[in-house]
């Protein structure tokens, strides 16, 4: 895995964003932020999930004066979602919000880019510039340019103001096309980088996109905030988030289950000793790995290398690994009874502060 990229650090109301801190998570609510109680709703349900930052659509000015109530009613740091209109950038600030994202396809006057530079710089917060593959400026022979151009051109007027409370973003539905402008535009700047790949699609295409984007990224060090985006619950995108992260190395947010594919070796029922244990573990914060295997060819290797697990055998009994060594043997209809004993026995009732790796 390569270094993580070093940048700046931006803070984003009580969320720092940065290579000095963990790669955060952060959403998007699908309601309309007018509607107060359903946004509040929305954004609470976020954060029992694990959300740190949450965006909002900021499509008029109700929705921009909204933001002051709202904020009054949840916790995690507000981010303004602003195209179009700079007028409602300039309101989203003065009601609070933590941070702006303003779109340079949308919002290209330097008169405009000035009021809202002057805006977040009277109340110390940062402005996410958000380049858009289907959104880019025409240059002047009419030709749409590429996302690291849009986005070199317009940071000219902030270097020129020396406004560097900045986050980037680059995104596009093509993975290909995002890992690339990510990549590039690395090496031009030590602004920190919020990742995704747009317009995934439905969770079952759109997970497979973001983790091939965002992991590619986090693998080449890059990234400091991610959001992944799915045609479906908000929930499920702070689901994946942290299953990327997790996956990628970066973070750990829990018990990683592993367990084998199953073949016509196993003897036991391997998907539903997992599902049931995924569950019973789901309040687990520690981070620990649980493997879940089904038969004696690759198992107890794979057990044995994790914190704590299981190698099922013949004779329908399983094998319980501890750190390398068989601790017992249990049948199989009592294997998740007593691994979840045994974990929340070692972790103290199962309700300890996670152990968070954010690579730094």
């Amino acid at each position: 895995m390569a270094q993580r990229r070093k940048t700046r650090t931006v803070s984003v109301g009580t969320v720092k964003i940065g290579s000095g801190y963990p790669i955060s998570v952060q959403s998007m609510t699908k309601t309309d932020t007018a509607d107060i109680d359903a946004t509040v709703c929305q954004i609470r349900q976020l954060e029992e999930k694990g959300c740190e930052l949450v965006r909002v659509a900021v499509k008029d000015a109700s929705s921009a004066r909204a933001i002051s109530s709202i904020k009054q009613s949840t916790r995690i740091p507000i981010i303004a979602d602003i195209h179009f209109d700079h007028v409602l950038a300039l309101e989203a600030v003065a009601r609070g919000a933590d941070k702006i994202r303003i779109n340079p396809g949308n919002i290209r006057k330097p008169s405009e880019i000035d009021a809202i530079i002057n805006s977040a710089s009277e109340k110390d917060i940062p402005i996410r510039i958000g380049v858009n593959s289907g959104s880019l400026p025409r240059r002047a022979d009419g030709q749409r340019g590429t996302m690291p151009e849009a986005l070199l051109n317009h940071l000219e007027r902030f270097r020129k103001r020396r406004f560097n409370n900045i986050v980037i973003s680059l995104k596009s539905s093509s993975v290909e096309e995002t890992v690339e402008a990510y990549r590039k535009i690395a090496r031009e700047c030590d602004y920190p980088f919020h990742v995704g790949v747009t317009a995934a699609g439905l969770p079952c295409e759109g997970i497979v996109k973001s983790s091939i984007g965002i992991g590619a990224l986090l693998l080449d060090g890059i990234g400091d905030t991610i959001r992944v985006s799915l045609t479906g619950s908000p929930d499920e995108e702070v689901a994946t988030a942290r299953r990327i992260l997790a996956s990628a190395g970066v973070r750990h947010f829990g018990p990683e289950i592993i367990s084998c594919p199953t073949c016509g070796r196993c003897r036991v029922d391997i998907a539903a000793v997992a599902e049931e244990l995924g569950k019973a573990l789901e309040r687990v914060e520690k981070s620990l790995v649980v493997a879940v295997m089904g038969c004696e060819v690759n198992g107890p290797g794979e057990a044995r290398d994790a914190d704590i697990g299981i190698a099922f055998g013949a004779n329908n009994k399983g094998a319980i690994f501890q750190k390398g060594k068989v601790t017992r043997t249990v049948r199989a209809d009592e294997a998740v009874k007593v691994l979840v004993e045994m974990i929340n026995k070692d972790v103290g009732a199962g309700l300890v502060p996670a152990r968070d790796a954010g690579r730094k």
